[in-house]
C-alpha cells in the first residue's frame, strides 16, 4: 500500500466522525407522549409480551433484522492474530456492507477470549437479543468447533463467513467455469491450496455439488494432505485419503481446478502448464495472489482465471454473499443457514451472471461492458438484481427444507 492510500485510508475512518457506524433512532422522540412510549411507562407493554412469548421480540423490536459481526481477533484479514480491538474496524466495515447491500442493522463485537470456550459462552450468552450471527475473522481449526457449537447451542443462524461466504463465491464461480469449460463437478480432479477454514470449507462446497472427495488433493504447508501424515487436525484428516502425490506440484499434474486460498507466489507457470486440458485457476490470496493472473494466462490460453482482486476479471469477493444470504435467512426467520441455503445461494449467483448485465451496472464499473464468458463468471457486487436472486433463492430454501419460522414473505417472487 502506497503512503496516500495509507494517509487516505487513515483519514476515512477518522474523520469527520471516528469509525464508520453510528446508531439512528427509527421512531419519533419529540414529545412527551413520545418519550412515554419510547421509554416508561410504555416500554413495558412490549417488555410483558416478549415475557409471555419471546417469538413477539421479533414485533416489537430490532432483534428481525439485527445481526452481530463477532470476532476474537485471531486470524484479521491478512494481519494475522492482532486482537479483537485491532480488528474493530474490519467489524465495523462488515457492518457498513450488511446495511450498504442488504439493509440490515448490525453491531460488531469484539470479544477478547483466548479459550474457545470462553468464546462461546460470551456469544451464547449475548445472542438471544439478534437475529442472527456473522462470525469473522478466528483462526482455524477453533473456528470449526466454535461455529459447530454455537449452531447447536442456538436457535438463529449462525455463519462463519470466511467459511461459508468464501466457499459459495468460489463454487457460484467455479460452476459457471466448469460449464464454459465443458466439465462437470462430478468428474473435475480438484487441488485446494491452503487448508485453513476458507479452503475446508470450499472442498465441502464442491462435495455438495457432486464433486467426489477422492478428487479432491488439500495441500497445506507440509504439502498434500495424505493418510501417510500424523500431524493433521480433524478437519484436514477427512480429506486425507492414500494420495500418492507429496508436493504442490506433483498434485498440480494433470488437475482440472487449482483454488488459492493461501499466500503469494506459491503457484509457478509450470505447475499451471502441467495442468488438464482447458484448467480453471482460482488465485484468492489478498492482495498478491498464488500466481499473477497475467503470469498464468501466457501459460495457458485455455486458462480461466479468477482472483480476489477488484483489479482483476472474476473477483471471488464474499460481499456477492452474506448479506444477501442472511437477508433471505431473516426474511423468514430461519432457524440455521443449512447446506440446502447454501447451495441455492450458488445456483442463484451463478444463473445472474448468466443474464444481460444493466447498464447501471457497467457505468459504476467505468463504463466496461460485460457478458458471461470467461472474464465474467460471476455477477459484480455493485449488482443491484443480488436481492432478488440470492436472498430470494435463500428464503426459498429455507422454507423448502423446514428450517424457516416466519410466514413466507409476499413481496419475494416464487422460486421454483
Amino acid at each position: 500500500m502506497t503512503d496516500d492510500l495509507k494517509k487516505a485510508a487513515l483519514r476515512y475512518h477518522a474523520e469527520p466522525y471516528p469509525g464508520k457506524i453510528a446508531i439512528e433512532v427509527t421512531k419519533a422522540c419529540a414529545s412527551q407522549q413520545d418519550l412515554s412510549l419510547a421509554y416508561t411507562p410504555g416500554v413495558a407493554e412490549p417488555c410483558r409480551e416478549i415475557n409471555a412469548n419471546k417469538e413477539a421480540a421479533y414485533q416489537y423490536t430490532s432483534k428481525g433484522n439485527l445481526v452481530a459481526v463477532i470476532t476474537d481477533g485471531t486470524a484479521v484479514l491478512g494481519l494475522g492474530n492482532i486482537g479483537a480491538l485491532a480488528g474493530k474496524p474490519v467489524m465495523e466495515g462488515k457492518a457498513v456492507l450488511f446495511k450498504r447491500f442488504a439493509d440490515i442493522d448490525c453491531f460488531d463485537i469484539e470479544v477478547d477470549a483466548e479459550e474457545a470456550d470462553d468464546f462461546v459462552d460470551t456469544v451464547a450468552r449475548i445472542a438471544s437479543g439478534f437475529g442472527g450471527i456473522n462470525l469473522e475473522d478466528i483462526a482455524a481449526p477453533h473456528c470449526f468447533d466454535i461455529e459447530k457449537r454455537l449452531i447447536e447451542k442456538l436457535d438463529i443462524p449462525v455463519f462463519h463467513d470466511d467459511q461459508h461466504g468464501t466457499a459459495i463465491i468460489i463454487t457460484a464461480g467455479l460452476k459457471n467455469a466448469l460449464e464454459l469449460q465443458g466439465k462437470n463437478f462430478s468428474d473435475i480432479r480438484v487441488v485446494c491450496l491452503g487448508a485453513g477454514a476458507a479452503g475446508i470449507a470450499a472442498m465441502n462446497m464442491l462435495i455438495a455439488m457432486g464433486t467426489p472427495k477422492q478428487n479432491i488433493m488439500l495441500c497445506d504447508r507440509k504439502g498434500v494432505v495424505h493418510s501417510g501424515r500424523d500431524d493433521l487436525n480433524e478437519q484436514k484428516q477427512l480429506f486425507a485419503s492414500a494420495h500418492t502425490q507429496r508436493t504442490l506440484e506433483e498434485a498440480m499434474q494433470g488437475a482440472d481446478v487449482c483454488i488459492g486460498v493461501s499466500g503469494p507466489d506459491l503457484i509457478s507457470t509450470r505447475m499451471v502448464k502441467s495442468m488438464a486440458d482447458k484448467p480453471v485457476v482460482f488465485a484468492l490470496s489478498n492482495p498478491d495472489p498464488e500466481i499473477n493472473p497475467a503470469e498464468a494466462l501466457s501459460a495457458r490460453d485455455d486458462l480461466i482465471m479468477g482472483t480476489g482482486r477488484s483489479d482483476y476479471p472474476n473477483q471471488v469477493n464474499n460481499v456477492l454473499g452474506f448479506p444477501f444470504i442472511f437477508r433471505g435467512a431473516l426474511d423468514v426467520r430461519a432457524s440455521e443457514i443449512n447446506e440446502a441455503m447454501k447451495v441455492a445461494a450458488v445456483n442463484a449467483l451463478a444463473s445472474l451472471a448468466k443474464e444481460p448485465v444493466p447498464q447501471s451496472v457497467c457505468d459504476a464499473y467505468g463504463g466496461e461492458q460485460f457478458k458471461f464468458g470467461a472474464e465474467y463468471i460471476i455477477p459484480k457486487p455493485l449488482d443491484p438484481r443480488l436481492k432478488d436472486f440470492v436472498s430470494a433463492a435463500v428464503a426459498s430454501a429455507a422454507v423448502k427444507s423446514g428450517v424457516a419460522k416466519n410466514p413466507y414473505p409476499d413481496h419475494y417472487p416464487e422460486q421454483t
